[in-house]
């Protein structure tokens, strides 16, 4: 047995059905982290990528020590088409874990993208793509190749729990994380959602939008007072 620090672990089978992931490619992160209560967006990571092309996949998750990118190089290997690679580097900003030449290999095996909690280098090269990139941090120092870590286990990024499976959507207001059991749920909610702002942006642009909430919430934080 792989002992504890260097475990592999076999990719878990995917409960996301194909149109559910395809249909978060029409969603804003902003209006998917309303629809969980705003609970589950990652925070403090930000787009290194250039582009408006928006991040959606299943996340292949990478636990790895601060610096070192040994695990990140198999779980590329080990990559299919769609999915993200989300890496918890313990926001370590002293050593990059990715750059140019592990974006190409990974788009060039179908990858979606990374979500990194650390630094990345190379940030002109991923500045003039979009294959996604999401990262704490830029240096230029590059990373160790050692160990430990591992593969397909929960993580931590960006103060949220990230398990191997779940939907990772990232655009440019970053990143959100929805829980693989509870997609099908959310992407209905969320659609809903858009169509409300439809309406709404046509109501403003038409100048007949109102604001029946804005009395009544004002009412109960003064005491009913005008």
């Amino acid at each position: 047995m792989t002992p504890i620090g260097f475990r592999i672990l076999p990719r878990p089978a995917s409960t996301v059905a194909a149109d559910v992931l395809a249909g978060f490619a029409e969603l804003g992160s902003a209006q998917i982290s309303d629809c969980m209560n705003r609970l589950y967006g990652v925070v403090g990571l930000r787009p290194m990528h250039g582009g408006t092309r928006r991040m959606v996949g299943l996340a292949l998750t990478v636990k790895t020590r601060p610096g070192d990118n040994l695990l990140i190089h198999q779980a590329i290997s080990m990559g299919a088409a769609g999915d993200v690679i989300v890496v918890d580097g313990a926001g370590d900003a002293s050593n990059a874990l990715v750059g140019e030449l592990m974006m190409m290999d990974a788009e060039a095996r179908g990858i979606a993208g990374f979500v990194i909690d650390g630094a990345v280098r190379d940030v002109d090269v991923f500045a003039q793509g979009e294959f996604g990139c999401f990262a704490r941090a830029v240096s230029h120092k590059g990373p160790y190749k050692d160990g430990p870590g591992e593969i397909n286990v929960a993580v931590s990024v960006g103060g949220q729990v990230v398990q191997p499976g779940d939907v990772v959507v990232g655009d440019a207001d970053g990143v959100v994380v929805i829980p693989a059991e509870h997609a099908a749920a959310v992407l209905a909610l969320a659609q809903k959602k858009e169509a409300d702002e439809a309406v709404a942006k046509q109501k403003l642009r038409a100048g007949t939008y109102t604001k029946p909430w804005l009395e009544k919430a004002i009412a109960e934080k003064t005491g009913g007072a005008k």
